[in-house]
């Protein structure tokens, strides 16, 4: 997701998200604790990083398999916060890349219990909440595969790959694998792909 910025006041409950156009909270948003989030644009390489990896993520998925889908900032919602206040619990997040079971149509309010990876592409101004508060959000979601990508410190060079797997307890992930040079995965898909195809820059003509 996009480094945000919070909003002066907006404040959004659970019935009026549901009930209102999306894009009425703004081009990019989080909602964290009931708060409208605004974010920010995030870099060409950040971008290409997501565009490459969802590719590559698509074409793994078997035509002849289970139904899977990878969506790309696709609202989900999470656990709601502990306030008695209803305007602020509701947490919806936009991964930037997830997974899902398809067979069900999607639901922003349900998806996340269909969710079977999620992608994070690290910035500057998001790391701290990738690899903190989302990763605890998606660990208590359930959802069993979080893979966080980090940049070298030029922020266009893939360092590292965490793949992150639910421990026992089903709502707390463990580490599971760092990649390096390339990703590899077993689930929800079979995927090998080289970090020099997911950070390449299309050739000039």
């Amino acid at each position: 997701m996009t480094t945000a910025e919070p909003s002066p006041s907006r404040h959004v409950a659970l019935e009026e998200f549901l009930a209102t156009d999306p894009h009425a909270f703004g081009a990019r948003y989080e909602i964290v604790d009931g708060l409208v989030v605004h974010a920010m644009a995030q870099s060409p390489a950040h971008d290409r990083v997501v565009r490459r990896l969802a590719d590559a993520l698509e074409r793994a998925i078997d035509p002849d398999g289970p139904c899977r889908e990878v969506n790309s900032d696709t609202a989900v919602r999470l656990a709601d916060g502990g306030s008695v206040d209803a305007s602020r619990r509701l947490n919806v997040r936009f991964p930037d890349l997830m997974v899902r079971d398809c067979s069900e149509p999607y639901d922003a309010a349900t998806v996340a219990s269909g969710a079977l990876l999620v992608v994070e592409v690290t910035s500057e101004g998001t790391i701290d909440a990738d690899t903190t508060i989302k990763r605890r959000l998606y660990a208590r979601a359930g959802i069993p595969t979080y893979l966080i990508v980090y940049f070298d410190k030029d922020w266009e060079t893939i360092s590292e790959v965490e793949e992150l797997r639910l421990d026992w307890s089903g709502v707390r992930y463990a580490p599971y694998q760092v990649h390096r040079d390339a990703l590899v995965l077993t689930q929800p898909v079979s995927l090998a792909v080289t970090f020099t195809d997911l950070q390449r820059r299309l050739p000039r003509r």
